[in-house]
């Protein structure tokens, strides 16, 4: 069952896209680098979603270049005219690898990572979107909680070798400690570190968990799925297509809005203007999602106030 998302997409989207596309049909490919993402991903088509309506349509007038984080040289002497940066680690090569224009998703908070410096005026050739875990973190433990009234104690996933993530969990942290809600930290830095975490929970059970969301925890989602499911502990997940993966739920930005900025931002600095003079974004769109099945193999009942708020379920 969906709702709102797919009626705004195909409401406002599409019927953008015809004329765009027609516009920018006519002369150059332009070539955009995807750093961070070698295969394709659930954030390619919200992406080519968002540069469509700008006019720029895939095997039309828009190529797509793929490289590991490791290997930002080869991106840019490829002759991209645009990175796009997914991840902070993809961010740093970037910042670090090259003069190309950059816009970065899912980087963290650009300032505290030190990515731009400030997120009004960047500088250097990095803009994008910013971070918001400190603002989002208090509705995701109230959704956690309103599934488990009697949760009290979190456990957090997350990515201990990657700076941004480790900065999010941080304000995730501090937003369920304000909620009166005692977090267990779980780091993991390799896909061995799962089983650590999971024998950690085993012996000091938490009421629920929450993962925060990169390439490392994105890959390792259904360990953690399986794990939930066999202690009967609901999650929380930051982006919808983890929960329509096998994950309970999802709070998140709305990728489809988020990609739409994303977008924008790429197609000014298509038409000349510069990453340093282009302020941070933040989103200002967010879902909820609830995966039905995976409450049902919990074997608890999702309350009805909590059914009526999603933004799309999952049967």
């Amino acid at each position: 069952m969906k709702r709102r998302h797919f009626i705004r997409l195909a409401g406002g989207a599409c019927a953008a896209w015809p004329l765009r596309a027609l516009a920018q049909s006519q002369g150059k490919t332009y070539r955009i680098g995807l750093l961070g993402v070698v295969d394709k991903s659930p954030f390619d088509a919200p992406l080519a979603s968002g540069l469509a309506k700008r006019g720029y349509v895939l095997d039309r007038n828009l190529a797509f270049e793929r490289r590991p984080p490791q290997q930002v040289s080869e991106l840019a002497a490829s002759k991209v005219d645009l990175i796009i940066a997914f991840g902070y680690r993809a961010a740093v090569a970037a910042k670090e690898g090259t003069t190309l224009p950059v816009v970065l998703f899912s980087a963290g908070d650009p300032v505290e990572t030190g990515l731009a410096d400030s997120l009004a005026r960047p500088g250097g050739h990095l803009t994008g979107i910013s971070d918001v875990s400190a603002e989002v973190t208090p509705k995701r433990m109230e959704l956690l909680k309103q599934f488990a009234p009697t949760l009290r104690r979190v456990a957090m996933l997350w990515n201990a070798d990657d700076l941004a993530m480790t900065l999010r969990y941080r304000a995730s942290e501090a937003g369920a400690k304000a909620l009166g809600i005692e977090v267990q930290a779980l780091g993991v830095r390799e896909p061995a570190d799962f089983e650590q975490a999971f024998e950690a929970m085993r012996h000091d059970p938490p009421d629920g968990i929450l993962m925060v969301s990169d390439p490392l925890t994105n890959l390792n989602r259904t360990k953690v799925f399986e794990f939930a499911a066999q202690q009967r502990l609901p999650g929380i997940y930051e982006y919808d297509f983890i929960a329509r993966a096998g994950g309970l739920m999802s709070y998140g930005l709305d990728l489809d809005e988020t990609f739409d900025r994303v977008g924008a931002l790429a197609d000014r600095i298509l038409k000349g203007a510069k990453p340093a003079e282009l302020p941070f974004e933040q989103p200002t769109l967010f879902r909820f999602v609830l995966n039905l099945k995976a409450a049902k193999a919990l074997g608890t009942a999702v309350p009805p106030e909590l059914l009526a708020r999603a933004d799309e379920v999952i049967e």
